[in-house]
């Protein structure tokens, strides 16, 4: 229920159907009894403009922006924050008092996962990201805050994964590799390997980013996607005895930061991440 003292937050993205944020932040909204609703629009890219002048006007606390927005939305805000420049990436904007402020919880968040969810410190790790795109550009830049000691990318598209390399290069070293080099070396020197492509997600279930063959008992497998919660590249690294991050850790993480952001307080986290699993069993039953 909805009233004048309604706080607003939501998120701008197209398409948005997929998307659990709302039922997570409105789980966590509803737990805390705070007077917050949670509503995604599906914002082409040619009404994002008109869309941000929206959510100040009507006087939205904050939005949360995912594909393909996260970009073109920095140069429509008032300020963008240190992480989300260096990232060249926005995913939460906050409105105070009167400014559109962006930050990025993506990054943060994954770290924050990493080290609650599955005990693990990145600290001089050697680790290979798959992909170079925007969630890849997130997860990199905190990681190399974070002190891991190399980086490996890998993307399809090397003048991408070239390109992210060299900008990493300037934190930690950095390299970009081809699926011809990753064949040739393995992955026996490789820490912790991260899924930070779409390849693998609903309806595509079945596909993988790469070769099972390549993934040993000694990796710890993380994959980005939480929908399916147990993605081919999960169910594959526990066959062989892999330790596993799956991506709802991720997901709860960035949006218990972005909760922070629009409301001061504390997120439920433990709330928010029961309310993603639930729906993701119910789309489950009904597919």
């Amino acid at each position: 229920m909805t009233s004048n003292q309604t706080k607003w937050t939501g998120l701008l993205g197209y398409p948005v159907e997929h998307s659990m944020s709302a039922v997570m932040q409105n789980a966590a909204y509803q737990a805390l009894g705070l007077p917050y609703q949670y509503v995604s629009f599906p914002v082409p890219p040619n009404e994002l403009k008109d869309a941000i002048s929206g959510i100040k006007a009507l006087g939205f606390r904050g939005v949360n922006v995912t594909i393909p927005h996260k970009v073109a939305v920095m140069e429509l805000l008032d300020e963008v924050d240190d992480l989300a420049r260096d990232i060249g990436a926005v995913n939460t904007i906050s409105l105070d008092r009167g400014r559109l402020i962006g930050f990025n919880t993506d990054g943060t968040g994954y770290i924050q996962s990493l080290q609650e969810d599955c005990g693990i410190d990145v600290s001089g790790l050697n680790v290979l990201v798959l992909g170079a795109g925007g969630a890849a550009r997130s997860v990199t830049a905190a990681l190399a805050r974070a002190g891991v000691g190399r980086l490996h990318i890998f993307d399809p598209r090397p003048d991408c994964s070239h390109s992210l390399a060299k900008q990493l290069a300037l934190r930690v070293e950095a390299e970009a590799v081809t699926d011809t080099v990753m064949e040739k070396r393995g992955l026996a020197d490789i820490d912790l390997l991260i899924n930070a492509t779409p390849v693998g997600m609903y309806p595509h279930v079945n596909h993988m980013p790469l070769a099972p063959s390549l993934l040993h008992p000694g990796l710890t497998v993380s994959d980005i996607i939480y929908n399916p919660y147990e993605t081919a590249l999960i169910k594959e690294a526990q066959k062989i005895g892999a330790n596993v991050h799956r991506g709802v850790g991720m997901l709860v993480h960035q949006g218990a930061l972005s909760f922070r952001l629009w409301t001061g307080q504390q997120a439920p986290s433990d709330v928010m991440r029961n309310a993603v699993l639930n729906q993701l069993s119910i789309e489950v039953r009904e597919a």
